[in-house]
């Protein structure tokens, strides 16, 4: 039995049954990385002999009558958490020997449901790009295609679950940082509501794990199918303790529905500031299709949308400056100046620079108007149950490794636009904070992966997730690359 591509779910039942251990499992695990993953680079920070003996660990409470979500089960890691005794470097060659003392509240939680933790995933530099490599580690390759990205900045670990390495993976999300990967590597991902899962310990070194509020950026759930994400949602979610006293359990409301003809579903396939790959626009339209199939009630268009083109604004204006938050005072004076020169410029590059520069006064008027976008989407899910829409323009490109990312530009149907701008999609659920699901839609034309996402009502979660679940039935869901 070629246990690497099992579901979590699977692996549970067989660990269960007693048809297999959890240390058989890692050894497999371990021999298909040291096997495949020269080609791929999805493992950028080998654990292997502390997950044998978690392994170990595993076997023995099990024997012991215990049972815990995710006992025995082995996972991987991104880079970017902290986990006590490994390297956190998120990229960045002067942190290349940086060993926090002391694992992610998330890592903590891993390892509190009895997951083995195989070593961690790839990220790019500072978690700043669409791809997934850095001078430290180099470059992750997509399964599907090793000339071209697995995404970022959640890139290693889309790539690993692709590749059968390990059954779950835990990633971040601020501009589609796990859905990117997830659609480019044809699995699955989930951004949790914003502040549902807490992000301690998820941190650029040398700062200190501290429970911050990260205004945009979540952590989240990677899997090859839709109940291992609702399973590994439930382990992350829930308040920090150091902000919460104790931890307790989180009560998010059921799905709304529990078939697929009881759903209601606004399909956008357009956005007004870039355009659909063609590959990407018969993904959306699959997905529709079968929601059609089953009776569920699809709308292609509807008022209570807000505002597309302000929302990307202010998605651009909130992240830059958060982003840019930390800048040396010099540079930032020269980018007041650059600002000051835009006039009456409406495009997204200028949004990212006016964003870099934004006073506490602008801020708190962008905070408001997102609020308002936040109003507008409780009206649309009065009348809808979830949105499915793109999560980039097109499938995995090829590497791009030139120049800067504001110099870069994506090729959608033989045209270039500015490469930040693929962004307004992950923007789309990001700036309001709602939940969205990717999910695996088919294949392009040159058989690439091709994903779509399900965004759902704030605290919603399992709306999104048990619609793709539904869906999963009707389109197949993951497929292992040749």
């Amino acid at each position: 039995m070629d246990w690497n591509f099992q579901s979590a779910e699977e692996l549970t039942t067989a660990l269960h049954a007693g048809e297999v251990t959890s240390v058989e499992l890692t050894d497999e695990a371990i021999a298909r990385i040291e096997r495949d993953d020269k080609a791929i680079n999805a493992i950028c920070v080998p654990d292997f002999d502390r997950a044998r003996a978690a392994a170990r660990r595993a076997d023995q409470a099990r024997a012991r009558g215990e049972d815990r979500p995710l006992l025995g089960i082995p996972v991987t890691v991104k880079e970017s958490y902290n986990i006590a005794g490994l390297p956190t470097t998120w990229g960045m060659p002067q942190q290349a020997n940086y060993v926090p003392t002391e694992d992610a509240v998330q890592v903590s939680r891993l390892k509190a449901a009895g997951a083995v933790l195989l070593g961690k995933t790839n990220v790019p530099l500072m978690l700043r790009d669409i791809q997934s490599f850095n001078e430290i580690y180099g470059t992750t390759n997509n399964p599907w295609d090793h000339g071209r990205t697995s995404g970022g900045s959640s890139g290693g670990s889309a790539a690993a679950l692709a590749a059968g390495f390990g059954a779950l993976s835990i990633g971040s999300d601020l501009a589609g940082s796990l859905r990117t990967p997830a659609h480019f590597c044809g699995v699955y991902a989930h951004k949790p509501t914003l502040g549902l899962a807490p992000t301690r310990g998820m941190v650029a070194p040398p700062a200190p794990a501290l429970p911050i509020d990260l205004d945009l950026a979540v952590v989240g759930p990677m899997a090859r199918t839709a109940r291992d994400l609702a399973l590994l949602l439930d382990v992350m979610a829930g308040p920090d303790p150091l902000t919460h006293g104790v931890a307790y359990d989180v009560a998010l409301p059921p799905a709304r529905h529990e078939r697929l003809s009881d759903f209601r579903v606004l399909i956008i396939e357009d956005h007004p500031l870039i355009p659909t790959g063609s590959a990407v626009r018969a993904g959306v339209n699959r997905v529709a299709e079968a929601l059609v199939d089953e009776g569920a009630r699809v709308e292609r268009h509807s008022p209570l949308l807000p505002d597309l083109t302000e929302a990307a604004t202010l998605y651009m204006q909130l992240m830059l400056s958060n982003a840019a938050a930390g800048l040396p005072v010099d540079v930032y004076e020269q980018l007041r100046t650059h600002a000051t020169a835009l006039s009456a410029d409406e495009s997204l590059d200028a949004a990212r620079l006016r964003g870099m520069v934004l006073s506490h006064r602008d801020w708190v008027e962008a905070n408001n108007r997102r609020e308002l976008h936040r109003h507008g989407w409780r009206q649309l899910f009065a009348e809808f149950d979830a949105v499915v829409c793109p999560i980039t323009p097109t499938p995995a490109f090829p590497h791009d490794h030139n120049g800067g990312l504001e110099n870069r530009h994506i090729d959608i149907d033989g045209i270039d636009y500015p490469y930040f701008d693929q962004l307004v999609w992950a923007g789309v659920a990001t700036m309001p904070g709602l939940p969205a699901t990717a999910i695996p839609a088919g294949r392009s034309p040159e058989g690439l992966p091709v994903g779509v996402q399900l965004i759902g009502p704030m605290f919603e979660d399992r709306t999104p997730l048990r619609l793709a679940e539904l869906l999963e039935q009707q389109l197949g869901g993951f497929q292992a690359p040749k």
